[in-house]
């Protein structure tokens, strides 16, 4: 491990990139391109559409409470 603990894990970790719809392992791509980290490949995969999925509960939750 190096002095950066953050980044050593980073690298461990994956990553959905926004740009290309792949999932990558590392800090591979730009900040602006990526969700992240995740623990598996899988969860990596999947990060979309859960994002889409809360959003979709928010904005219903945004309904109920501005009536």
């Amino acid at each position: 491990m190096g002095l950066f603990k953050d980044i050593d894990d980073a690298d461990s970790k994956y990553y959905f990139n926004l740009k290309t719809n792949k999932v990558e392992r590392g800090l591979v791509s730009d900040a602006d391109h990526r969700m992240g980290p995740y623990e598996t490949e899988e969860v990596a995969q999947a990060a979309l559409e859960r994002a889409q999925a809360r959003n979709e509960e928010w904005e219903e939750d945004d309904k109920k409470w501005n009536g």
